[in-house]
């Protein structure tokens, strides 16, 4: 990022050093400047993403951490820090984790994927009568994770009368999710790629719009077992293992997730940074 003039009339972009200061969050010693025009001075400290932060120093250790199934407060009391601080870091590291995985999918995959697997993973926000629905896709020969979009779906099942008597009349987004998801592919994927997923009723609409070249492939749902908390098959072979292994892992992974867990998400917007920041860890880690 380009150093600017902090004065806002000021359209000046020439500046000569005027000495430095000590900063005390990461013991660095930051040089400053001075406008040419206006007199103003300015530091290169404001040309980093972390501007304004006192415990940048901390950044690294709780984007590994959201990854490694510890919750919001047990961070503050490892970190010593105030729960306030790892909900802001949540934003901010979430937010730069959406802008990284873009630039990093679109880099990769200049040759676009030739194979992709999707599918749906159900979870809940606040209590079990609001369910949501978590849209992924999955490259099965690099386990590279494409894209994951949360939707509020309503409830289903012997929950559903009690929810709509508890709540009213629950809107499902999925479509809305699903439509994003394949916008985030699109660029990614090969259009005559191999489409796999299973029988889900709003598959077929989407990949016919987005890929309408593409092979689509829909196998019927197998039976879970224990482990991965209902996301691998109990089957010998199962066909869509890559995506399912990937949300095993996100169920292992992200305390959010976790099923019979005192660790719920609380709001669908931080559930979505949650994930865009396991993203960028998973996809990170396999390079």
């Amino acid at each position: 990022m380009k150093l600017t003039c902090p004065e806002d009339s000021c359209q000046n972009q020439t500046f000569y050093k005027d000495g430095h200061y000590f900063r005390k969050s990461d013991s660095k010693y930051i040089q400053r400047y001075r406008c040419k025009l206006c007199g103003r001075r300015t530091s290169s400290a404001r040309t980093s993403p972390c501007f304004g932060q006192n415990k940048r120093t901390v950044n690294h250790l709780i984007e590994a951490l959201f990854c490694s199934k510890v919750s919001n407060r047990r961070i503050a009391k490892i970190l010593n820090i105030d729960k306030k601080t790892v909900h802001r870091k949540l934003i901010f590291l979430g937010l730069r984790a959406r802008i990284f995985n873009q630039k990093f999918l679109k880099n990769y995959y200049q040759d676009r994927a030739q194979s992709i697997q999707i599918d749906d993973l159900i979870t809940k926000e606040k209590t079990k009568l609001k369910p949501l629905s978590i849209s992924g896709a999955v490259d099965p020969q690099t386990r590279y994770i494409l894209s994951l979009k949360v939707s509020q779906i309503p409830a289903f099942g012997h929950l559903a009368h009690l929810s709509r008597q508890k709540y009213g009349k629950r809107r499902s987004h999925h479509k809305i999710a699903l439509e994003k998801m394949f916008e985030d592919i699109y660029q990614l994927v090969h259009q005559e790629a191999k489409i796999l997923s299973d029988e889900h009723k709003y598959y077929p609409e989407f990949v016919k719009r987005f890929f309408p070249k593409a092979e689509h492939l829909q196998f019927k749902s197998i039976k879970s077992s224990v482990a991965g908390q209902g996301e691998l098959k109990k089957s010998r072979r199962d066909p869509l293992f890559a995506i399912n292994h990937s949300f095993a892992m996100l169920r292992d992974n992200i305390n959010r997730l976790v099923r019979r867990s005192w660790c719920v998400t609380q709001s669908q917007e931080m559930l979505q940074l949650h994930l865009d920041i396991y993203i960028k860890f998973h996809n990170s880690k396999l390079v």
